[in-house]
């Protein structure tokens, strides 16, 4: 996956990219939990991996703002796009530990 290059980007586009990639990950953490049902723990493993790829996008984006203000080159405006984009990205982050706890939790019930 890419690195973004945020001085290419307006604050919405910024905003756009960090909801785009939280919902993917989202989506790849819930059909891993559907290929666990399915038994299909290979691939389990593999969405769950792919999701962190979008995840780490996002935390990179995420960390450069931050740095960016703490360094006072760049206030970022508290938008509610930008609050959107955060929400998303912190319940996908929730989400995906919680199916990563929950997993070797079923396997030790089906045991």
């Amino acid at each position: 996956m890419s690195e973004l290059k945020l001085e290419e980007l307006t604050e919405e586009q910024i905003c756009f990219q960090m909801i785009l990639h939280s919902g993917n990950a989202r989506s790849k953490v819930l059909q891993a939990l559907r290929l666990y049902r399915e038994g299909d723990i290979e691939k389990v493993n593999e969405m769950l991996a792919d999701a962190e790829d979008d995840l780490s996008l996002v935390h990179k984006v995420h960390f450069q703002l931050v740095q960016q203000e703490a360094a006072g080159q760049q206030r970022q405006e508290l938008s509610l796009l930008f609050l959107h984009a955060e929400d998303h990205f912190m319940s996908t982050l929730t989400m995906k530990e919680m199916v990563k706890e929950m997993i070797p939790i079923f396997q030790e019930l089906k045991s």
